[in-house]
């Protein structure tokens, strides 16, 4: 048997092993740390770690609209999760009891009194909310790298900060 047959048939092997067995359950960890820096988020919630988890690996993948949809979701609940900590989530829940839409949270976050907010997260705030909103709603709109790229810092700002607010470290 020739090299290649042996190459060829570990392939199909692979292939077919991998087929059946699907992908893994709670899904791999990201290689790298492109956008949340894991030291950042270790500790504080499992499902703050694998959210990040998730935007780092959809952004070294290049799963752009993923990546900025699960960073939308990381914002909500790092907002929400500053809000429980300081026990006024009633501010942010409508008559149902549901908690707000993004716009309305990050608008409830910037003018609450309980903290005072940095500079740079009021101004992150709105960016990182349209790019997570033209990933999730825009039909036409497909991110790509240099959509999330030059906005890294101000991700590094908002998910500290509101790291800190909700004293998850």
């Amino acid at each position: 048997m020739s090299v290649r047959n042996i190459f060829a048939t570990a392939q199909a092997i692979h292939t077919e092993v991998a087929a059946r067995l699907g992908p893994p359950e709670e899904g791999l960890a990201s290689t790298t740390q492109p956008v949340i820096m894991m030291s950042l988020v270790r500790g504080t919630r499992g499902y703050i770690e694998k959210i990040s988890n998730q935007v780092n690996g959809a952004y070294e993948n290049g799963w752009y609209d993923a990546c900025a949809v699960m960073l939308r979701r990381l914002i909500e609940t790092l907002i929400i999760e500053a809000f429980e900590f300081h026990n006024i989530e009633t501010k942010i829940k409508n008559p149902s009891g549901d908690f707000l839409y993004l716009r309305d949270l990050i608008d409830k976050a910037l003018s609450e009194k309980s903290w005072n907010l940095g500079r740079n997260t009021k101004h992150a705030l709105p960016r990182l909310k349209e790019i997570g909103d033209k990933s999730a709603h825009s039909r036409r709109f497909v991110a790509q790298r240099g959509d999330i790229q030059p906005l890294l810092s101000d991700i590094r700002t908002v998910v500290q900060e509101f790291i800190y607010l909700a004293q998850l470290k």
